[in-house]
């Protein structure tokens, strides 16, 4: 076993500590990672605050996580020593069924094995990236281009892939009108990918706060929701929404900003249920739908777009001290517009 300095949620209604965790022995198809940064998403806190359902505690959050390869297994091809990795949300699925065996290992039918707050094939519990080192199975490890710096490449691991999948899977570019709920963490690299894909991009925010940001970003245009306005200027203007917020909102007065079968793509993941009057969907074959990550091979592909069109993460690095009051900041959406946590910090 080899201990490593981490932060950890001591329970759901505390706040962060240092801590010592292990990690597991380096295995044949093992790589070892030093970390060098680790991106804080509001997941996160939903999470160890058991917004999403019970956990196991203590709890090390993060799953933006960048650094270098130290050790490989004895039977490792995919990475060597010195490579530039990263590690996202998961770290393992079963492999077998038709969805892993696909490409597609977020949708692994037995469950994925999250980077943190999951049961892992040896039972034990896995913890995240707010740590010095991780051991992770190589086929869950990406390589980060050159072109990318580690601290701005971490919330690529999350936020860009979150975006990135649902924008290629429902075929944003050239000739398409796409729609961004929110800009925020996700919402930002939502905007910077559609627009590098050839869309025409709109940012919906609840305020024009952000407006100068969003066009800077890649937004052709900026609207507030606050305005009722903005929702009969744009009925029916879009070919795809994706909602970025975690909060409950009025996604059936967002449908009706769908063009005739277009589709409403959810990636935030409020706690709640979102209500959905069926006339906002029937009225134009309309779709609402949702998007989890993407499996390994699309992160990878991800990535190297990113890299490609000189994509990343807005960021404001932090020390591990402040990561109680980055949550803060977080939940106050004050943050442009992702914390990166400096594991240096940790040590």
């Amino acid at each position: 076993m080899l201990q490593v300095n981490a932060y950890a949620a001591p329970s759901a209604t505390k706040d962060l500590v240092p801590t010592l965790i292990d990690r597991r022995e380096v295995g044949a198809h093992d790589v070892l990672i030093s970390i060098k940064y680790s991106g804080i998403c509001h997941s996160d806190i939903h999470t160890v605050r058991g917004e999403w359902g019970e956990q196991q505690y203590p709890l090390v959050p993060g799953h933006e996580i960048t650094g270098i390869v130290t050790e490989v297994g004895a039977s490792v091809t995919r990475h060597a020593v010195g490579d530039r990795v990263g590690v996202g949300c998961m770290v393992n699925s079963c492999r077998e069924c038709v969805h892993c065996r696909a490409g597609e290992e977020q949708y692994c039918l037995l469950g994925n094995i999250g980077t943190y707050g999951a049961t892992d094939v040896d039972g034990t519990i896995t913890q995240g990236g707010y740590a010095t080192a991780v051991v992770v199975n190589e086929d869950f490890v990406v390589n980060i281009p050159a072109a990318l710096e580690l601290d701005v490449a971490a919330p690529l691991l999350c936020a860009g892939i979150t975006t990135y999948s649902p924008l290629r899977h429902w075929g944003a570019g050239p000739g398409k009108k796409v729609a961004v709920i929110g800009l925020g963490g996700l919402g930002h690299m939502a905007v910077k990918i559609a627009h590098a894909m050839g869309a025409e991009v709109t940012v919906l925010s609840r305020t024009l706060k952000k407006q100068e940001d969003g066009l800077k970003l890649g937004a052709e245009n900026y609207f507030a929701t606050e305005n009722p306005e903005t929702f009969e200027v744009l009925a029916g203007s879009f070919d795809l929404i994706i909602n970025t917020v975690s909060a409950g909102i009025d996604i059936s007065a967002f449908l009706q900003l769908l063009a005739l079968d277009g589709a409403l793509v959810n990636v935030g993941a409020p706690a709640e249920p979102l209500p959905v009057n069926v006339f906002s969907l029937i009225t134009g074959r309309r779709s609402f739908a949702g998007s989890m990550i993407g499996g390994i091979r699309e992160t990878q592909e991800m990535l190297d777009f990113c890299a490609g069109h000189r994509i990343a993460a807005e960021v404001e690095v932090i020390a591990a001290e402040d990561i109680n009051k980055a949550y803060e900041r977080v939940l106050a959406s004050d943050v442009h517009y992702r914390f990166v946590i400096d594991a240096a910090t940790l040590a």
